[in-house]
């Protein structure tokens, strides 16, 4: 157990005082080191060896004065020596040495100085004897206060998951295997923990497996194994014979060493790996990221992108820091210079519970626990007054927070046993800044708390069983995010039951469910809960479906909310994904915030609001649902023609060419066709159009007569599509597609203007700042994956190609994995046109969109999708669209909106003018 900072002080002085006046040659190092080591409590022979032989450069023979492998190489001189020789003496012995056991410290000394180099951050501390007393924070490395930074240390916590990888993959090939390799990954994980942060005496595990282990591992697994249970045994229990080498590791407790495993088998290769992690200086890591990043290493796949798999810190606090946080700093503030009320509001956050309904490795827990206890240190530093602190002090008893008011819910178990043992870490790092803050050594062993980690399915648990509800509570965490597409079975039958006679649901993401759990379990209180989620629950069809429930069923409300980010990390092979984070609880507060992002990957920028609505922009609670009908007088829209063919009418030129080679007489049949992709890209596809063909002229097609007997036995399900070998077993063909192979030459949708038509594309890329709508001739067929309007005025293209237009699609639209997806009912139907626009404003509007054709005529070799790509876009049709959104603003109103949250905010109440009166007579309809 670490002395504390005030014995260390009383050691080294009184060290000074009996070596200040000697005039020691080197001959006696081992005596001045060995008291010298004693000043910090720690056994020298445990640790450091003498004379250690290593070759110099130039394969000479040397020996290190004192050598501590991995953390500290001395070269001593005699009284009154130059110490810059030793130095270079020093730094010879560094190529022979393996990289393991390069040391982080350099000290030179002739027994009246020290020159301390901290070779990690390159700093040079010169000190003579007589104020070593005044120094002993240097030598944290040595005594266990060790200063500590807590941020996204992605390198330190990568090469610490790295190492575990290699053990994981050696005992694997081994044979050792499931949740036995698991727990005991996990056991290790502690113990080299806890063999550099004072839990256990320093380096006395790296000690015993280098000094009391055979070389070559043979008996390495037995003796790991004796240790777990010693660490499991308490002292009076142990054997009075017990090994002095096993006896002076504590009695952990916990149930962490409780449950017997099977002995692994090691050879020397995987002796050098476990020795290679307990050089390691484990003391760096961040459990708060450093538990993902471990699971990942299970998984060979995963982690072949290592680091990608983890939540970054700076995003945890995006979600910690306006749900409690940032109230309980307030409240610290307020509270400065008042003992009474600091104390109070201590005792108020050791009543604090904390529930993660989806809490993996314990992240988002961990960083709650770790921040609650830096902000507790700060509120006992005010009650005890500016060090020096008095030696009278308990500190056992100061901290009144602990690991048993967090839990959590996780439905894998390796996970759920990680969360359990970070979170012991990270109560070990507090404990270690609250000794340090305070000069006296304070550990929590053995453990006696412990946090609640179940390991279940939340979704099928009552969370009140997990956590009785009272205002104590607070919800967190990052709930799984599953498109109603690519969800198991499983998961689809319980979106089914919790959301059970909802309308619609079908269509909602797989985290839809914890908002709808939380919801209920938060009822009548004031827990306030916050979830990072997919963005696609603030978008399309999914926000009238979820959040009308929870709005007018459970009194929802909104408190803050993070736009769309990039939810990622800064290690290499790094992967984003797009979320939100919402705050919200089943009661209302004064002062809202929206933290919206210029880039997605930047900081945002926080807004104050009244209220935030389910698209997370300033708003009444509206619901953007599907119609059938606009809400504006403006053209029809629909899709295309929908043919269920199996591809077998539609061809490539190439393929149309052959064709007509081979059977002129089909030559009329054929048509241009378009989708979104042969619209945006300019590539040339044909369909075989045969429903107004006569008996007598399919007769004469044997080859087009081919072609529909195949629709037809694609309708039936008899054949696959086209180029595919088989008929997907998950795909059988319904009742009404069966009943369409009657009639193999009509499509299912029908949809052929005689008049000129705009084609609006159904995916367009996010990155796009505009859509490219556009216009097509009657003999152009245009599929299902585009809309279509006719009567389109050059006015209904300029309102429609303009960033008002684009500002509504980015906000209500849904997502295609990442691509806009425009819909008829949800986007164009809703979209809320200008009011009366005046003949000034019209024409304006009508001059600007012609514009922006004429430029798209000048670029007639391109497609749409390169003239539209940002990078690529010619500056005259960038030009022409900053033109047409002025016009169409102008048409809205006279002032400028100087944002798009400006223009958001319009809509949305315009929106709500214009459907309030519909609403209303739907609502007295239905009475």
């Amino acid at each position: 157990m670490p002395l504390s900072k005030n014995e260390i002080r009383k050691r080294a002085l009184e060290f000074s005082k009996e070596y200040e006046n000697a005039h020691y040659e080197k001959g006696e190092t081992q005596s001045f080191y060995n008291d010298f080591f004693r000043v910090f409590g720690i056994k020298r022979q445990r640790v450091a060896s003498f004379e250690a032989p290593v070759k110099k450069l130039g394969n000479k023979q040397g020996f290190i004065d004192l050598f501590w492998k991995g953390v500290l190489l001395v070269e001593q001189k005699s009284a009154g020596r130059d110490l810059s020789k030793a130095k270079t003496q020093a730094f010879d012995y560094f190529p022979n040495l393996k990289e393991q056991e390069l040391p982080s410290h350099l000290l030179l000394s002739d027994f009246q100085t020290f020159e301390l180099h901290d070779l990690e951050t390159g700093d040079e501390y010169k000190f003579p004897l007589s104020d070593l007393h005044k120094h002993i924070d240097l030598f944290g490395f040595i005594s266990g206060y060790k200063k500590r930074v807590f941020e996204n240390q992605d390198p330190v916590n990568i090469k610490a998951s790295e190492m575990m990888g290699q053990l994981h993959d050696t005992l694997l090939g081994n044979g050792y295997e499931g949740s036995e390799l698991e727990l005991f990954l996990v056991r290790l994980l502690f113990c080299l923990f806890a063999d550099d942060t004072g839990i256990f005496d320093k380096d006395i595990l790296k000690f015993f497996i280098e000094e009391r282990t055979a070389e070559d591992g043979s008996d390495l697994g037995s003796q790991i194994q004796h240790l777990f249970q010693i660490l499991d045994t308490p002292n009076t229990k142990r054997p009075a014979t017990l090994d002095e080498d096993l006896a002076q590791f504590p009695y952990v407790n916990g149930d962490l060493f409780s449950e017997p495993l099977r002995i692994a088998s090691f050879d020397s290769d995987m002796r050098e790996a476990l020795l290679k992690a307990c050089y390691f200086d484990w003391s760096d890591i961040s459990p708060a990221i450093f538990g993902s990043l471990f699971q990942s290493v299970m998984d060979k796949d995963k982690r072949r992108g290592l680091g990608a798999h983890y939540t970054n810190e700076q995003n945890i606090m995006k979600v910690i820091e306006p749900l409690f946080l940032e109230d309980l700093k307030v409240e610290y503030i307020k509270a400065k210079g008042s003992k009474k009320k600091l104390e109070a509001l201590q005792q108020r956050m050791g009543r604090m519970k904390f529930l993660d309904p989806a809490c993996g490795c314990g992240n988002f827990l961990i960083m709650a626990y770790r921040e609650l206890r830096l902000l507790e240190i700060e509120i006992l530093k005010e009650i005890y007054g500016p060090a020096p602190y008095n030696l009278e002090l308990d500190i056992s008893h100061m901290s009144k927070i602990n690991v048993d008011q967090f839990y959590g819910i996780e439905y894998e178990e390796f996970p759920a046993r990680i969360a359990e043992v970070a979170l012991w870490l990270v109560d070990h790092q507090m404990n270690m800044r609250l000794s340090e803050e305070f000069g006296i050594y304070y550990a929590r062993i053995p453990l006696v708390s412990a946090p609640h980690i179940h390991h279940a399915d939340a979704l099928e648990t009552e969370w009140a069983d997990i956590l009785p509800i009272s205002n104590q509570v607070t919800l967190l965490g990052n709930p799984p995010f599953r498109g109603s597409k690519y969800q198991s079975p499983e998961q689809r039958a319980q979106i089914k039951t919790i959301f059970s006679g909802v309308k619609g649901a079908g269509v909602l993401d797989y985290v839809s469910a914890w908002y709808l759990k939380a919801a209920q379990y938060l009822q009548g209180t004031d827990i306030r809960c916050a979830f990072v989620s997919t963005n696609s629950i603030s978008q399309g069809e999914q926000v009238g479906i979820l959040w009308r429930l929870l709005f007018e069923e459970y009194g929802i409300k909104i408190h803050f909310a993070h736009q769309t980010f990039a939810w990622g990390n800064e290690a290499r092979g790094k992967a984003n994904v797009h979320v939100i984070i919402i705050g919200f609880g089943s009661f209302d507060v004064k002062r809202k915030r929206i933290f919206e992002y210029d880039d997605i990957k930047g900081d945002p920028q926080e807004i104050v609001v009244k209220n935030i609505n389910p698209y997370l922009v300033e708003g009444q609670d509206n619901f953007v649902e599907n119609r059938t009908k606009p809400i504006c007088d403006i053209p029809i829209s629909g899709i295309g023609n929908k043919p269920i063919d199996g591809g077998y009418f539609l061809f490539t030129t190439d393929e149309r060419d052959e064709f007509i080679k081979a059977e002129p007489a089909a030559q009329k049949f054929f048509r241009r066709w378009i989708g979104a992709q042969e619209f945006l890209n300019g590539f040339e596809r044909w369909c075989l159009l045969l429903k107004d063909a006569s008996p007598v002229e399919l007769r004469s097609m044997p080859m087009s007569k081919e072609r529909i007997q195949k629709v037809s036995q694609y309708r039936r399900g008899q054949i696959p599509a086209k180029g595919k070998e088989d008929i997907p077993k998950n795909k059988k063909r319904d009742a009404q597609t069966q009943k369409l192979g009657d009639f193999p030459t009509k499509f299912h949708v029908t949809n052929i203007p005689d008049t000129p038509y705009l084609v609006m594309p159904e995916a367009s890329s996010s990155r796009r700042n505009y859509i490219p709508f556009g216009f097509e001739q009657p003999s152009t067929l245009a599929s299902n994956l585009v809309k279509i309007a006719c009567e389109v005025s050059p006015y209904h293209y300029g309102v429609l190609s303009s960033k008002m237009h684009m500002d509504w699609v980015r906000v209500v639209a849904g997502r295609l994995k990442s691509d806009y997806r425009y819909s008829t009912r949800l986007v164009y139907n809703n979209f809320p046109w200008p009011e009366n626009p005046s003949v000034k404003h019209v024409d304006a509007v009508e001059k600007a969109a012609q514009n922006i054709l004429d430029e798209r005529e000048k670029y007639s070799d391109c497609s749409l999708a390169d003239l539209y790509d940002p990078l690529t876009m010619p500056v005259g049709l960038l030009k022409a669209h900053h033109a047409l959104d002025k016009a169409v603003d102008k048409a809205y109103r006279p002032q400028p909106f100087p944002s798009e949250r400006h223009r958001i905010e319009y809509l949305f109440a315009l929106y709500e003018k214009i459907t309030a009166p519909l609403i209303a007579k739907s609502k007295k309809k239905k009475k």
